[in-house]
């Protein structure tokens, strides 16, 4: 659950971050730099990032409470 917490925050703020314009794809296919720098497509991946986050709380409300032993009297 901590996993898919934290990718969902690195998935909600990345695309917005400075890096996001210096990663791999975006030097070696240029061809993809207007795509990958489109708001919409990182609006995308920030929207995935919250369902991400979403899901993550999701699961920690489902949890099931920990079994309590009863003591025998």
């Amino acid at each position: 659950m901590l996993i898919l917490f934290e990718v969902g925050v690195l998935l909600l703020f990345l695309p917005w971050a400075d890096l996001w314009g210096r990663q791999y794809f975006v030097f070696h296919y240029p061809m993809l730099r207007p795509f990958l720098l489109h708001p919409a497509v990182r609006g995308t991946i920030s929207g995935l990032g919250a369902l991400d986050i979403l899901i993550a709380a999701g699961m920690v409300r489902r949890r099931p409470a920990p079994a309590v032993r009863a003591t025998p009297d």
